[in-house]
């Protein structure tokens, strides 16, 4: 079995660092003329994390969830108040004793068996016989991946060690 939860953290919601958030959205596909229009500020802590006390951040160990858009090394938080359902990423614990990040299935598509699956078909899908145990630590509400490959993917990292 796979580890692909290399350590996990708490949020800290103290800090706050608001940074400007344009008005118009960028084009993914081709460009278009530059606005310097900006909408007003955004703080991830406060915009994208529902339930601060119940949400922790997990650093990705492999490259089981590349299908997600999740890579080795990259941060994903996960929120523990919130349920998870069928084809939801989820931060799980296997036999009390190994954490990992993968798509939950929630069985409706297999006899009733609960499974976790990865999102690259290199790995094994996880089946629960009798005798496993599953605990759903929380579902992944969403990542962070680096892309200033040049500035190494260690910048910040290293400050979570």
């Amino acid at each position: 079995m796979d580890k692909s939860v290399s350590a996990i953290y708490r949020v800290d919601d103290s800090t706050g660092l608001a940074l400007p958030l344009f008005e118009y959205t960028l084009p993914a596909g081709f460009p278009s003329p530059a606005d310097d229009h900006v909408e007003n500020r955004i703080d991830l802590n406060q915009d994208m994390i529902l339930h601060a006390d119940a949400t922790y951040y997990a650093r990705i160990s492999g490259e089981s969830m590349t299908g997600e858009g999740i890579f080795d090394n990259d941060i994903v938080a996960f929120d523990r108040v919130l349920p998870a359902h069928d084809k939801d990423v989820v931060v799980a614990c296997i036999n009390s004793e190994e954490f990992c990040c993968k798509i939950f299935r929630d069985g409706h598509d297999d006899g009733g068996r609960i499974r976790l699956e990865p999102a690259n078909p290199e790995y094994p899908v996880i089946r629960f016989t009798p005798g496993m145990e599953l605990q759903i630590t929380g579902l992944v509400t969403f990542s962070v991946h680096w892309h200033a490959k040049r500035y190494g993917r260690h910048l910040r990292l290293n400050r979570l060690q």
